[in-house]
């Protein structure tokens, strides 16, 4: 046979796109810029993963929480000559890593109102939308071959799952504080983009059939790719912010049986999606694994405060969380065993808090050097204690049960004769999965700490409470903490007594703390008749809504409250302290509030953590972000925020 040469070379430019061979290169691109970019965000949080593994708090939680019957602690005694030795140290001077991270704080801190992201969650967000742009556009010819949108939606599955389930492997290795709440908006905004491709890919391959004369239903590849992009546009649709918050059960199923069908449809419409699956399949087979060994079936008790708010007390729970954390409850009362809601644990774990000590060895202990045994047995502090406002049906329907079943109980020992409290407690069944979540800062290693929360968001703040005090009174050196304000914005005074016993406890103990200045303000926020306004030590009631900025000035600056200044009636208070009535605002001062206030400490740093509702945190980041940038936050060093949107 004749040598004919070499068969010619078609020139580039009347060569046919071969989607099917460049496509895939693009697929990669993108995947090796996002986990690029992860593994960076990991790399700058080895410092604090460090940090975790030292103190033991790195893999907590990661098996669940943990009972001890026995429940006995030590306590050392030793508090107040660590915290004189801490003084140095909290004072030194802010350096220049400390400056630069102030400054990026006070850039990506900033919250605009309405999209619950800061500036540095836009930030990510918009490089992630620009990455996946650019990725399906550039040198491909979308009009005539579609084919590269589809195949960048398709890459999106794996960050999309990696970001949504809850017990993620970023999670995992990231340790308590960056929860599944806080990667969420990743999810959200990678399901954005798989939707963005499936839109770009499906009009435009619709288009060409409708341009050429093809039939866009009947073939197998054709119709299961309408299919996708219908089930696509339900997921979108069904997953915006009103459906999650006035439909969460409708969202949540959707989401559920949606994407089952999509992987379905999807595998079915191109054979080059199914090595993209199975990354999704594996990190969500992880999420049910860890979530099995999680779940723990307990016994409770139902304390009904009032028609507002629920106590949840799972006693001889003793470890397995870290204060702030979250889990998922589900309680078995009037059939409801599949529904299931995310209730912040407001103790701490007894060996790290200070509920559970009882209040004579407290005082007892104070200005002595050994250590001594605590036995666990309060109710506030012998296991995991949750609170529940009844704002909906679920959380409506077992204050009811509780209350209901309560009048029951009571009757019922009086018929028989037996004595029972006014209030007895309701015994249940529930089912815990958990931790989760928890707060992404350290405030024990801050000179100075601010507590900030609204309403039902207290339970995150007493909970971080509970555990600072706990360490100050068992400091070994290593807290750096001398100034707590914990701060409580409620609608009515019969609020307060929500938590009253809890607060009463930890501010007895943080008084009885040597070296430690803790002061509770609470600032009710609605006219109305002011109700019996508990005794809590060092605590202000005062008729006032002040921003959190004029809060965070004052604890900085260390200058009196406004609303206490001006001429004041002076009223008996029956529980001790003064009542002072002001132009109709009525304020509760303990004698203890009425010693020099002290402001935040130069050098020694200062946390912020604010709980509740979106005004709420958005108002305390953006005032974070303003004390960042000013000479003030300089001299003050570290600068640490956290937020928890009591939202979905």
């Amino acid at each position: 046979m004749a040598d004919t040469g070499t068969p010619p070379v078609i020139p580039e430019e009347f060569q046919q796109y071969n989607s099917y061979a460049e496509d895939p290169k693009w697929q990669t691109k993108f995947s090796i810029i996002w986990a690029s970019v992860v593994g960076a965000f990991v790399v700058a949080a080895l410092p604090r993963i460090i940090r975790n593994l030292r103190n033991g708090t790195l893999f907590t939680g990661v098996f669940g929480i943990n009972e001890n019957f026995n429940a006995y602690g030590r306590v050392s005694g030793s508090g107040k000559a660590n915290r004189r030795s801490q003084k140095s140290r909290s004072a030194r001077r802010p350096g220049i890593i400390t400056k630069i991270l102030n400054t990026l704080g006070s850039i990506t801190y900033w919250s605009p109102p309405g999209i619950e992201l800061n500036a540095g969650q836009i930030f990510i967000v918009c490089s992630y939308l620009a990455i996946t742009v650019v990725c399906i556009v550039c040198n491909a010819p979308l009009i005539s071959n579609p084919n590269r949108a589809g195949f960048l939606a398709v890459a999106q599955l794996p960050p999309l799952f990696l970001f949504a389930t809850k017990n993620s492997i970023l999670s995992l290795l990231l340790g308590p504080g960056v929860g599944y709440e806080k990667l969420n908006f990743v999810h959200r905004w990678a399901g954005r983009c798989l939707f963005l491709g499936g839109v770009i890919h499906g009009s435009l391959w619709i288009r060409n059939h409708r341009e050429y004369g093809l039939p866009i239903i009947g073939m197998q590849k054709e119709t299961s790719g309408v299919a996708c992009l219908g089930l696509l546009c339900i997921l979108v649709a069904t997953s915006l912010r009103p459906v999650r918050r006035f439909a969460w059960k409708f969202f949540w199923i959707v989401h559920f049986l949606g994407f089952i069908a999509f992987f379905i449809t999807l595998c079915y419409h191109t054979t080059y999606a199914r090595p993209w699956v199975y990354a999704p399949l594996a990190l969500y087979g992880l999420d049910l694994l860890m979530r099995m060994i999680k779940i723990r079936i307990k016994d409770a008790v139902l304390i009904p405060m009032d028609k507002q708010m629920t106590l949840i007390h799972i006693p001889y729970t003793t470890s397995g969380w870290i204060a702030g954390q979250h889990v998922r409850l589900r309680v078995f009362f009037q059939g409801r065993i599949f529904e299931s809601h995310p209730l912040t644990i407001m103790s701490a774990p007894p060996s790290e808090g200070c509920l559970a000590c009882p209040l004579e060895s407290t005082k007892e202990k104070c200005g002595e050097s050994e250590e001594y045994e605590i036995s666990k047995t309060s109710y506030e502090g012998s296991g995991l204690l949750l609170g529940a406002r009844a704002v909906g049906r679920w959380t409506k329907a077992l204050n009811n049960f509780a209350r209901h079943e309560g009048q029951r109980l009571q009757a019922l020992h009086r018929n028989k004769g037996k004595a029972c409290d006014e209030d007895p407690n309701v015994p249940v069944h529930v089912m815990v999965d958990g931790p989760y979540g928890g707060c992404s800062i350290d405030p024990s290693s801050y000179a100075t700490v601010l507590l900030v929360s609204g309403g039902s968001g207290a339970t995150f703040s007493i909970g971080l409470l509970d555990s600072l005090v706990g360490k100050c009174m068992r400091d070994n050196g290593n807290i750096l903490t001398r100034k707590i304000e914990f701060v409580w914005f409620v609608r009515s005074y019969a609020a307060i007594q929500w938590f009253a016993p809890i607060l009463q406890t930890i501010a007895t103990h943080a008084t009885s703390c040597p070296g430690l200045d803790f002061h509770l303000t609470v600032y009710v926020t609605c006219l109305c008749v002011p109700e019996r306004v508990p005794e809590i030590p060092n605590c202000d009631v005062l008729l006032a809504r002040p921003g959190v900025t004029e809060v965070l000035k004052r604890v900085v600056d260390g200058t009196p409250d406004p609303a206490r200044e001006g001429e004041c009636e002076l009223v008996v208070n029956p529980h001790g302290g003064k009542q002072m009535k002001e132009g109709g605002k009525i304020v509760t001062t303990p004698e203890t509030s009425e010693e020099e206030i002290v402001g935040a400490a130069p050098g020694g740093g200062l946390a912020v953590c604010a709980s509740g509702p979106e005004r709420l945190t958005r108002e305390a980041a953006n005032a974070v972000a303003r004390l960042c940038a000013s000479g003030k936050g300089v001299q003050l060093g570290r600068i640490g925020l956290h937020t928890e949107l009591y939202a979905v």
